[in-house]
């Protein structure tokens, strides 16, 4: 969401981008932009509660190499934006993704558009690898999580990359020992309806379907199931608005820790790119404070987007006082 913000305003400034390229939500955002959907993949994202996130990923526990394989999401990106090849968009684009055989970069620059971003953002262990020819394509982000090379290469003269991963990896949560008082005041009570709750339960409620009578087989599929629901629920925790209560640490769920350790090889992987091939200007929006699943502050997201942008006016100007014509290559980020 913050990608988007940052586009608007630099549409805003009179700065449109000549080239296009991306890596995981990086693409995803950028298909958006060059099919003209962008507003209204926007307002329909942040019209979504969590449950209804959860449909569109199509979180399945027989997905071969992850936990979902986003199939409803697809369709209504073809559904509603079309699925042009990408040689045919109006301006160049290029979807970065990761040879999974070979562990080499792959620039996808042709054939149906929404097929490429999908292998982009395949985060490997949660959406499910992409085949093409004799190796299977993930997520992107393991190898360029922000593309500046894929600009330069594609003939830009003026890179801006935007990078959401450093503010993520120092990310540290507020915690407050609740002290022992003698006011009897009653503790506040939760809110009456909770998305994050809302989904738990549905997760844990979904009943997985088994076929013969193995009891230890179904028990050990359940098993699975609801640490997976327990895990997605413990790393949207952050959401949650009651009050914290003193409480033992516990360990992260599966999903928080798979996360937590791909954003921080993402970063240590983004600097070490970018120090070699920096781009001219570098946006680095600040959303350590808005957790994995928190769509209900998606505007917020855009909003700091939009701030990353003017922050870094004074660069953005210098930048583009001699532009003269040159190309303006955007390289989005992988996390979204």
């Amino acid at each position: 969401m913050a990608h988007i913000g940052v586009i608007q305003r630099l549409q805003e400034l009179g700065i449109r981008p000549d080239i296009i390229c991306g890596t995981s939500i990086g693409a995803v955002i950028a298909g958006c932009y060059l099919t003209d959907k962008l507003d209204h993949f926007s307002d329909w994202i942040q019209s979504l509660s969590s449950t209804q996130v959860f449909h569109y990923m199509s979180v399945s526990l027989t997905a071969a190499g992850g936990m979902a394989h986003a199939t409803r999401l697809m369709d209504f990106f073809i559904r509603e934006y079309g699925n042009p090849n990408i040689e045919d968009l109006p301006k160049p684009f290029a979807a970065v993704a990761t040879d999974l055989y070979r562990g080499r970069e792959v620039w996808l620059q042709q054939g149906p558009l929404w097929q490429a971003v999908r292998a982009s953002m395949a985060i490997p262990g949660i959406l499910t690898p992409v085949a093409l020819r004799d190796t299977w394509l993930v997520d992107g982000g393991l190898v360029n999580p922000v593309p500046v090379s894929v600009c330069r290469a594609l003939g830009a003269d003026i890179i801006i990359g935007v990078d959401l991963n450093s503010d993520l990896v120092s990310r540290r949560r507020e915690v407050r020992n609740a002290g022992i008082s003698d006011d009897k005041t009653e503790p506040p009570k939760p809110p009456a309806k909770d998305p994050v709750v809302d989904a738990e339960q549905e997760l844990q409620g979904a009943k997985p379907v088994f076929e013969g009578d193995h009891a230890e087989d179904e028990n050990q599929f359940a098993a699975a199931w609801n640490r997976f629901a327990s895990s997605v629920w413990e790393a949207a925790s952050n959401l949650r608005s009651n009050e914290p209560v003193e409480k033992k640490p516990e360990p992260p769920g599966t999903l928080s820790m798979m996360m937590g350790a791909i954003n921080i090889m993402q970063d240590r992987i983004t600097r070490s790119r970018l120090a070699g091939e920096p781009a001219d200007i570098m946006l680095w929006p600040r959303l350590g404070h808005i957790g994995l699943l928190d769509f209900g502050n998606a505007s917020e997201a855009v909003a700091e987007g939009r701030d990353a942008v003017d922050r870094m006016l004074p660069a953005i100007r210098h930048a583009f006082n001699n532009e003269g014509g040159l190309g303006v290559g955007l390289a989005t980020d992988e996390e979204g």
